[in-house]
């Protein structure tokens, strides 16, 4: 009996607490998959099957129907499922690549050189943004007012800039790009729709693709500031001993090594654009219709279609499982690499 609880090694389970592991990650396997496999057994049902209570075993407790599939990618076709999902796919795709290529740029940027920029001279370029808002809002023309507020920060900057007091550093810059991400996004969606409808920018494929961008843009800095971190500068210090530029530096060095960062941290953004709702409910219309505003969608007079929402739910979810599978490798590595640091 002894030997059930005895281990050669402070690092390895005794076979008691083996199976007490293994019983435990069963048990939380099968919570973490049971959704999966309820989503998928209620796409096979039938309405009265869905509305007569909870049935887990097909061709024993209910019979199978292609019901959903029918109705959802065959009857109705490109038009009610097929543009959505094309939607979804290059926006959320279009948006992470511009997130992670704008945002990699910023956090490699943020490691390798110092700033100090004034508080006061943001405060004025804050203020001189406003003003421009407020002129054009009266009715000048945007170039006109656009060249006012320039004209009016350079004369603050050059007159008054220097007098102005304390620096943020590269972790001050970083603290408050994260911190964008605090704020709900029902907080700010009302300016973002009032821009993109002067803009003339409303329900375009160019405006979802903009706010998921500017939204994701902390989130890209951050986990590859951290990664970036994580590199030995003294490769590149090295390869500019060797006569390589900062390009040469960035292609051959940096862009190999930071490969699993990359990787995980698109997949990561790709999740949030491929998911997202609230800004796409108040941004997109017809043209630019998302699947997460198609699944919520389906709730109807007769109350929701919970086997039309499965069908849908599994399209969005399935490609993204797969690609999570297939880059496991690279997420992995990508989000434990500057975990511990000495």
């Amino acid at each position: 009996m002894n030997r059930l609880f005895r281990t050669a090694s402070p690092f390895h389970l005794s076979p008691f607490w083996k199976l007490v592991s293994y019983i435990v990650l069963g048990f939380w396997a099968f919570i973490v998959i049971f959704p999966l496999y309820w989503l998928l057994v209620t796409s096979f049902k039938q309405p009265v099957d869905v509305a007569s209570g909870p049935k887990f075993v097909p061709f024993i407790d209910y019979q199978p129907s292609m019901h959903a599939y029918q109705e959802l990618l065959i009857d109705n076709g490109i038009e009610y499922v097929g543009r959505p999902y094309v939607t979804t796919v290059t926006i959320a795709i279009t948006s992470a690549l511009a997130a992670l290529l704008i945002g990699a740029g910023a956090a490699y940027a943020l490691t390798r050189f110092e700033y100090r920029p004034k508080p006061g001279l943001i405060l004025a370029f804050i203020g001189c943004v406003a003003l421009v808002a407020i002129i054009i809002s009266l009715g000048a023309p945007w170039p006109l007012a656009l060249i006012i507020g320039i004209v009016i920060f350079f004369l603050i900057a050059q007159g008054i800039g220097r007098r102005f007091k304390g620096t943020m550093s590269n972790d001050d810059i970083a603290f408050w790009l994260i911190s964008q991400r605090i704020l709900p996004p029902v907080t700010v969606i009302i300016p973002i729709y009032i821009l993109f409808q002067q803009l003339g920018m409303l329900d375009t494929p160019q405006a979802l693709i903009i706010t998921y961008c500017a939204a994701n843009l902390p989130i890209v800095i951050w986990f590859m500031r951290d990664y970036f971190q994580s590199l030995p500068i003294e490769l590149e210090e090295s390869a500019f001993i060797d006569g390589a530029n900062r390009l040469q530096v960035m292609r051959r060095i940096i862009l190999p090594l930071s490969a699993p960062g990359l990787i995980a941290t698109f997949l990561i953004v790709l999740v949030f654009s491929w998911n997202e709702y609230v800004m796409a409910l108040f941004l997109s219309g017809s043209q630019t219709h998302t699947m997460p505003l198609l699944i919520s969608g389906q709730n109807a007079t007769r109350g929701p279609q919970w086997w039309n929402i499965s069908v849908l739910v599994l399209l969005v979810v399935i490609p993204l499982i797969f690609m999570a599978i297939a880059l496991e490798r690279y997420i992995a590595k990508g989000l434990l690499v500057g975990a511990v640091k000495g």
